[in-house]
């Protein structure tokens, strides 16, 4: 029997797939190679086609847009808008100073300025800055090409790997004291090199902008081919009328430098709305508030740059136009006599010692009407001396006691709750409630003593005791003697029948006058609390003897009052001029008005009597009538007094009083409404809140021709 190999076959069946697998792989491979060939040919006469098409057909256009990126255009600011008086005597205006500018390159290097500012220092004397620091000289010295190379082979190999910011840190620290040891023509250009350097890419710095001479502008020009980015042109000061002797400086403002440029708390917004990081803007009141109106609109140059990124020249292709202007309602004529009474008369205090503790006094005068602010005067006293300081913004800023001028809106809060609803007659006594001190009228404190009084007279005599009585109204008890105050007396609810009323007519809220920053006063609400409101500081309140308000609170009070009872928002600008050709005020762009905030919620007949015992204060015939000085008045007027007694900051020993008055005139048809605080006086029955009241009344009357 032959033997057969069993693995035989199967090696054999093995042999002939793999020589069979070859076979098909054989002719597999030329169809792969040659459809790749056939995909890589494909897409190269597709790239052809493109580029032959991109470059005959579409070449101009290409051209033109590889020309158009080297043209851009940048942005110079114009003069702001100027700040007139109500007669059109300029407050803030602008000068105008010749300048030698530089607009930065998109792709200049410090070694490229650094050349420009060494060209430049040859052309114009430019005094070298006293405040270039350390670091500055450091940037001037690196910012040459070998003396960066030098400083470059002190670095360590760890420092060459550094990240750019820190790597150039590093550099200027390897700069040596004795490398930065430069003469006076080197402190030169190092001052124009900071200037220019300081510019980020395509945008426009001052070089020069103070003392430019003629020469210096006419050689700038001729050579400005050979300058790239460097140009003539105009800056801007602001100015302040220097006849206004510092009154109304204060709500004027300011704008930030160059320097300076955006604030940083409001840099996002105003970069929204087009602005450059180192624009000047109003960064306090006036010159803030009105801000998007005094801004002027920029004009527009285009700029020409070359392969290197560097500019050729420049073009104007939009003029830049003047901001607007704005219009106060302050006439300062009126302003400067309202200065001049209200310093007089606190000098006099202050020269006395009757002045010792105050710490200033304010006036406030506006249109009971229309809201408008006729002026503003404010004072502040350095204690521990007699000398006076203009603080026109102590009138919508600082807030003290205002004692019974606040009575009228006692009396509306009495309406309003029903405990009385005309001229109601209460009776005047001494209120001695268990375990308080007497409170009373001054003319009347002895216990047991009782004068019946209806309301106008209670306002003509400024009874605290029919105030009081008004509360304990609203608390549902009737007065009687050493009684205990229900401890509602002492919640929210009990104060707020009394501040909302008070609120109408704009005390303890905001006036919503047209400037930033106005206070609202001092109204105690931290309620339940140890400090809190208690039951006897609610009768405090009906007299005005607890809460604080500001100068402008009481004049837009006064107002209310005159006008018959409409809270009108006050304001200092008029209105929104355009400019003339020449650049002088022109036609009315927006009138501002004073916005109807509320009415006060009592009726005609109820106001009419408040506003009789104003009258009253001031017209009456008794020994107590309060404000009877006023009655000789050029116009005729109504008044409410208002004495507090206080204690000044700092000395909690010394008991004074803040001597207040609000007053309207004419009594019949309103044109003025006005407020005087006088705080923190050593004497109780000084009458000077009243000599100030009646000389405004009458420089309005003369200022105005008012009869």
């Amino acid at each position: 029997m032959k033997f057969t190999n069993p693995f035989k076959k199967l090696f054999e069946k093995l042999k002939l797939a793999d020589e069979k697998g070859r076979n098909q792989n054989k002719s597999h491979i030329p169809f792969r190679l040659n459809f790749l060939f056939f995909v890589i040919f494909g897409l190269f006469v597709i790239l052809v086609t493109r580029l032959g098409y991109l470059q005959i057909v579409e070449g101009d256009k290409m051209k033109a847009e590889m020309k158009a990126s080297t043209t851009i255009t940048v942005k110079e600011n114009a003069p702001r808008g100027v700040i007139y008086d109500a007669k059109g005597t300029a407050l803030v205006n602008n000068v105008p100073n010749p300048a030698i500018t530089f607009t930065r390159g998109n792709s200049m290097k410090a070694s490229d300025i650094l050349k420009l500012a060494t060209e430049l220092n040859k052309l114009i004397d430019v005094t070298a800055d006293e405040n270039l620091t350390e670091r500055d000289k450091k940037d001037y010295w690196l910012a040459d090409e070998d003396h960066l190379k030098e400083a470059e082979e002190r670095l360590s190999f760890k420092e060459k790997n550094l990240d750019t910011t820190n790597e150039y840190q590093k550099l200027v620290d390897k700069v040596t004291d004795s490398e930065i040891q430069l003469n006076e023509e080197q402190l030169k250009v190092a001052t124009i090199f900071k200037r220019m350097n300081s510019a980020s890419e395509l945008s426009t710095v001052f070089v020069k902008n103070e003392g430019v001479s003629d020469e210096e502008l006419a050689v700038v020009a001729e050579h400005a081919s050979d300058l790239p980015g460097v140009s003539t042109g105009t800056d801007w000061d602001r100015s302040y009328n220097d006849a206004l002797d510092g009154s109304l400086r204060s709500i004027l403002g300011n704008i930030t430098t160059e320097k300076e440029g955006l604030p940083a708390e409001v840099a996002d917004e105003y970069l929204k709305k087009g602005y450059a990081r180192n624009d000047r803007v109003g960064k306090s009141y006036l010159e803030k508030e009105y801000e998007s109106d005094l801004q002027g609109k920029k004009g527009e140059y285009k700029v020409t740059l070359n392969q290197q990124g560097n500019i050729e020249k420049q073009q104007e292709i939009k003029k830049g136009e003047k901001g607007s202007n704005i219009v106060l309602t302050i006439n300062s004529d009126f302003q400067k006599k309202v200065d001049d009474i209200l310093r007089k008369h606190y000098q006099g205090l202050v020269d006395s010692g009757v002045a010792k503790y105050s710490p200033g006094a304010y006036a406030v005068a506006m249109n009971p009407n229309t809201g408008e602010i006729y002026a503003m005067s404010g004072l502040s006293h350095d204690t521990n001396s007699k000398t006076l300081q203009e603080n026109t913004l102590g009138t919508i800023t600082n807030a003290f006691v205002p004692g019974s001028v606040v009575k009228g809106g006692t009396v509306t809060a009495g309406y309003e709750t029903g405990v009385i609803s005309g001229n109601d007659t209460l009776i005047d006594q001494p209120i001695k409630l268990a375990g308080t001190s007497l409170k009373g009228s001054i003319y009347n404190k002895a216990i047991g003593n009782q004068i019946p009084l209806n309301t106008v007279k209670a306002l003509e005599w400024s009874s605290n005791a029919y105030m009081m009585q008004l509360v304990l109204r609203m608390l549902g008890v009737q007065y009687q003697q050493n009684m205990t105050l229900p401890e509602i007396a002492s919640t929210k609810e009990s104060y707020n029948k009394l501040r909302n009323a008070f609120a109408e007519y704009g005390m303890g809220v905001k006036t919503q006058i047209d400037l930033p920053n106005e206070a609202t006063g001092v109204v105690n609400t931290e309620f339940g609390k140890e400090n809190g409101p208690g039951v006897g500081n609610l009768l405090d309140l009906s007299f005005g003897q607890y809460d604080t308000y500001t100068p402008i609170q009481l004049a837009q009070y006064a107002a209310t009052v005159a006008n018959g009872g409409t809270r009108i928002s006050p304001h200092v600008v008029k209105g929104i001029y355009g400019n003339t050709d020449s650049g002088g005020l022109g036609e009315l762009q927006k009138e501002i008005t004073g916005k109807k905030l509320n009415q006060v919620n009592i009726s005609t007949d109820q106001m009419g009597i408040i506003r009789e015992g104003f009258y009253q204060a001031v017209h009456g015939n008794d020994p107590y009538t309060t404000a009877r000085d006023l009655a000789s008045a050029k116009i005729d007027p109504a008044a409410k007094t208002g004495t507090a007694e206080t204690v000044p900051e700092g000395n909690p020993n010394v008991s004074t009083i803040n001597s207040n008055i609000v007053a309207y005139a004419p009594y019949d048809k309103p044109q003025i409404a006005i407020s005087v605080m006088l705080p923190n006086l050593d004497e109780e029955h000084d009458d000077t809140n009243k000599a100030i009241a009646k000389d405004i009344i009458n420089a309005f009357a003369d200022t105005y021709g008012v009869q």
